[in-house]
């Protein structure tokens, strides 16, 4: 484990024109992506690694290509591995704060993908007792109704029930625990405190929790009976996790866990990840679609202040919500591009965009919360002990 000084769990910037926070309880700012890589100690997606997931699939997964998936830590062992004949398992996540929001969907969406290509197992833990210890004002009955609600979600997303496990940690702790113990035996306060950034105001439930999340990266080995390789997609705020259960791994005889990070899907507001604690800077899996319109007419652009500037200056694109609403799901890369270069000329208005992604977004919100229906009658197929969960 490296040294606390450069091991925390967040990353500010001094920078007072680009000052971002990213920890697994908090994202603001304008997030440097090529920063936390050099922080967290993680290694850039190549064209070399996507040139072999490409020669293994068939073709680049547009989260890759665009670069929404962007770092890694041993995704190219886990590929050896596959090549190899030895097969692994997904283990992600969700942590029951709220309702689901489109943001939320893109690392299921890219791991539903890599379960269909690559024919893996998936545990799906749902972090229901952090939820609760970290919500100082949070109650059981909040949180176990939108661990109910988001397991629908989930479930809605598509992934093969056959070769999914849900896991809630309230419900289904006999099989986290055991594993958990080991874990948390080998981890100083010390090292958990640099790592998470623990004060002497942190309850002791959460200072407790790490060892559960860690707990899934080894239970496919208890699972299968042997040790068994697991890739964790998932978003670059979880890292800090990762990297004390790969710390403790060897220690305990398995493999040490390899990730893909995503970035953050921006707010709608002016800075920030969409986030479901500011329920104006997210489109909801459960929203009207006339509270989608709504939200996406009020949405924040990169913009000129007034239409006549922007014929002449041009916008900003990458600094745009709407922007990358629209090229993460529903513009063709070739779409997107044309999409850059027009707002940068001065050639697209901020309406215009912000149509589209309306257009879009309506009949995408529509669906789902039809799959989120149908998604009520199959809970316990999904459950790791296949026992119903109560809404």
């Amino acid at each position: 484990m490296s040294s606390p000084a450069d091991d925390g769990a967040a990353e500010k910037s001094n920078n007072n024109n680009n000052d971002f926070t990213v920890t697994p309880w908090e994202v603001e700012g304008e997030v440097d992506y090529n920063r936390l890589i050099e922080k967290f100690g993680t290694q850039p997606i190549t064209q070399e690694l996507l040139q072999k997931i490409k020669s293994m699939t068939g073709e680049v997964h547009p989260m890759l290509k665009l670069g929404y998936f962007f770092s890694h830590r041993d995704f190219d062992w886990i590929l050896d591995k596959k090549q190899k004949g030895e097969n692994f398992y997904l283990y992600t996540g969700r942590g029951p704060s709220g309702m689901v929001h489109m943001g939320h969907l893109m690392p299921w969406m890219f791991t539903k993908y890599l379960q269909d290509k690559f024919d893996s197992k998936l545990l799906f833990q749902l972090t229901d007792d952090e939820k609760f210890l970290y919500g100082q004002d949070r109650t059981r009955e909040e949180t176990k109704r939108y661990t109910y609600e988001n397991i629908l979600d989930i479930i809605a997303i598509g992934f093969d029930p056959k070769k999914t496990k849900i896991i809630v940690d309230t419900k289904h702790i006999e099989h986290l625990y055991p594993i958990a113990t080991e874990v948390a035996k080998r981890i100083t306060f010390s090292t958990a405190k640099a790592v998470f950034g623990f004060t002497n105001s942190t309850n002791i439930g959460m200072i407790g929790f790490p060892p559960i999340q860690a707990a899934p990266c080894f239970l496919p080995s208890i699972i299968e009976g042997k040790n068994t390789p697991v890739l964790i997609p998932a978003a670059i705020d979880q890292d800090p996790y990762w990297r004390m259960t790969r710390d403790v791994a060897d220690r305990m005889g398995y493999y040490k866990p390899a990730q893909v990070h995503s970035k953050f899907l921006p707010g709608l507001g002016m800075m920030g990840k969409m986030s479901s604690s500011k329920p104006e800077t997210a489109i909801f899996t459960t929203d009207e679609p006339e509270v989608v319109e709504k939200k996406v007419s009020s949405a924040f652009t990169g913009g000129q202040p007034t239409i006549a500037l922007q014929r002449q200056l041009g916008a900003n694109a990458l600094g745009c919500p709407v922007f990358w609403y629209l090229r993460y799901f529903f513009d063709t890369e070739k779409q997107s591009d044309e999409r850059m270069l027009k707002c940068k000329s001065g050639n697209l208005l901020c309406g215009e965009c912000k149509a589209d992604l309306a257009k879009g977004a309506k009949p995408f919100v529509v669906e789902f919360k039809k799959r989120r229906e149908k998604a009520k009658d199959v809970v316990a197929k999904f459950m790791y002990d296949e026992k119903p969960i109560e809404p």
